[in-house]
């Protein structure tokens, strides 16, 4: 990538006043960073990114129509193309709309503020509004244990009725810091009552900083309560967090819906120590990499605009997301025997007309909180999938592929839309699980990667009459397989499966629409040795929708053939691989007298 930066010129009006303001320390920071940076060039010709030398960082302090004529009568702007603008505050009085207002056409926006309605995803990019309030960051403040408040609401601007509801919130729990501004004139101290306080020191006293709607969503509160190691609260509908393509915030903030702000106080209080100490360390870390200096910001940005323009030099999720680690380099002999947590898990659906079920299943695994992507595959080749406006609104990734034959093995196949190590395969008709079911499964899966794990469990019997293997469903105190129609395995068994699977298992699953789960378990025990893991006591998955034509495991011959599949695929592998337990995995405090709300997950159904 190379970057031009325009000559530096005073443009004046007809009247001869000036037009653009004086440089400020920030945007001349902003300059002197790209300047520096490898992607600098001098020459224009050979440049592919183009930075006009016009400080538009604060809208208040611009002219819209002179400066829309300005960039309109820049040497290369082409109607925008290429070009990058940077911006703090967009908006200005009384509508304070989310993106800077001049005329645009096709530039790019470096920017704060953006909500969902104005962020162009893959064109501009959401950056933080910087502070210039100052106090000394040490590290030191991110190891420390409780602090003095549960959350801080500091802001000025807080909509009134939101800060009626915080006061309201606040005289319920004193844990719960509600500050006003003590006066105009000194942006630096804080009021509640008769008690001062100083600002932004006193965030360093809270475990959360709340950082709610206010005038502008874009706010220094953010970079303020990073800096003082408080965890981000965002109570703010449609806020384009920065950098959020790369920067995974599940792990350094909470999201708390407008409607559900009454509910703050129980949100805040059912997160662990565990989980407060490790995204009081995130948001250090963050903070110290990305935020702490205009030049930090711009280099984040540089480096986002490099990733787009060159994919295969860009950074990884973990390159961006991974403090270095304080244990010093790992030992190249072994590899991590824990799957990393960060990246979530992708839930691939396989499906071919169940509309109803279908949504409904997005719905749930939606709310799980690792979650990182969904991927339904439409099996259906006579129908094509749904237009998009009827699918499910959800707040994570969704991509359909529709498959050129009806294969029950599409389910396995290594999509490249599978970014994650996890893979929950799900069926169409599984809508009754529950988030804390998935989650704890999930969380399971990450202890034993190499392992099917999952709900639906089943167990292999040999009739010493036929001498023969029988699939049995009844409940029984074994199991040796664990079904795929709900239950997680590593995206590594898929490609075994598609190109490495033996004899012609696969295909004779296909040619038969059965055992694709069966012939799944048996490569995973053939590859490790291990039995799957079954997790909660649920066993009973039909759909109470779902007719029994619809459900190919109530019908017997169905049944029968199962078992034909148990020993066919004994006979290719030679052996029997698959290896029985008496175990399955619950939640530590699952039937424990406690109080639902203090369980980690306290939504596990009892069958």
């Amino acid at each position: 990538m190379s970057i031009y930066i325009y000559p530096v010129k005073k443009y004046v009006d007809d009247k001869g006043v000036p037009i653009s303001v004086p440089f400020s320390v920030e945007f001349t920071e902003i300059l002197r960073t790209i300047y520096n940076s490898p992607y600098y060039v001098s020459d224009p010709q050979k440049a592919c990114i183009f930075v006009p030398s016009l400080d538009l960082l604060n809208q208040n302090n611009v002219r819209l129509k002179e400066t829309s004529q300005i960039l309109s009568s820049l040497p290369y702007w082409n109607a925008g193309t290429n070009h990058l603008l940077f911006n703090f505050l967009p908006g200005s009085v009384p509508e304070y709309n989310a993106v800077l207002e001049v005329n645009l056409n096709r530039a790019m926006i470096a920017g704060a503020g953006f909500s969902t309605w104005t962020y162009r995803k893959t064109h501009d990019i959401s950056i933080p509004v910087f502070s210039l309030l100052g106090h000394n960051f040490d590290l030191e403040i991110c190891k420390e244990g409780p602090r003095q408040y549960l959350a801080t609401a500091a802001q000025n601007n807080i909509h009134f009725e939101y800060r009626n509801e915080l006061e309201d919130l606040a005289e319920e729990h004193p844990e719960l810091l509600v500050l006003n501004r003590c006066s105009e004139a000194n942006i630096t101290l804080r009021c509640r009552g008769g008690e001062m306080f100083f600002y932004p020191e006193v965030l360093q006293e809270s475990t959360f900083c709340l950082i709610i709607r206010g005038a502008r969503l874009g706010q220094t509160a953010l970079s303020d309560a990073m800096k003082a190691g408080c965890i981000p609260v965002i109570v703010a509908d449609g806020y384009v967090l920065p950098f959020a393509d790369h920067i995974d915030w599940q792990r350094a903030s909470i999201t708390v819906f407008e409607e559900n702000l009454a509910d703050l106080i129980h949100i805040l209080k059912s997160v662990s120590d565990e989980r407060i100490s490790e995204m009081r360390s995130q948001v250090c870390f963050l903070w110290e990499k990305y935020f702490s200096s205009v030049s930090l910001i711009t280099k984040a940005v540089l480096d986002v605009l490099n990733s787009r323009i060159f994919p295969h030099h860009a950074l990884t999720y973990e390159d961006w997301n991974n403090p270095p680690d304080e244990a010093g380099a790992s030992s190249l002999l072994f590899l991590p025997t824990i799957a990393p947590k960060s990246q979530g898990f992708t839930a691939v659906i396989l499906t071919y007309d169940r509309l109803e079920s279908l949504f409904q299943v997005i719905l749930k695994v939606v709310q799980a909180p690792s979650l990182a992507k969904v991927l339904v595959v439409w099996n259906n080749q006579v129908k094509a999938p749904p237009p998009a406006s009827i699918w499910p609104k959800i707040n994570k990734p969704l991509k359909v592929v529709q498959t050129k034959e009806n294969r029950l093995s599409n389910r396995f196949y290594p999509y490249d839309e599978i970014e994650t190590e996890a893979v929950l395969a799900i069926d169409d008709d599984i809508v009754m699980l529950t988030a804390d079911e998935l989650e704890f499964a999930y969380e399971v899966w990450r202890e034993f990667p190499d392992r099917i794990v999952g709900f639906p469990s089943r167990v292999h019997l040999y009739d010493n009459t036929t001498k023969k293997w029988k699939y049995e469903s009844e409940w029984t105190n074994e199991i040796s397989m664990v079904l795929t129609g709900a239950a997680f395995y590593h995206k590594f068994y898929s490609y075994l499966y598609t190109y490495s699977m033996p004899g012609d298992i696969k295909e004779w699953v296909d040619d038969h629409m059965n055992c694709e789960d069966i012939a799944m378990n048996f490569l995973v025990a053939n590859v490790t040795g291990k039995a799957p893991i079954k997790v909660t006591p649920r066993k009973k998955f039909k759909c109470p929708e779902c007719t029994n034509v619809e459900m190919l495991s109530a019908d017997v011959i169905h049944m029968a053939e199962r078992s034909e599949c148990i020993n066919r695929f004994a006979e290719s592998y030679g052996v029997m691989t698959l290896k029985t337990v008496e175990f399955r995995a619950d939640p530590v405090l699952y039937k424990d007298n406690f109080p639902e709300k203090l369980k980690r997950f306290n939504n596990v159904g009892s069958l």
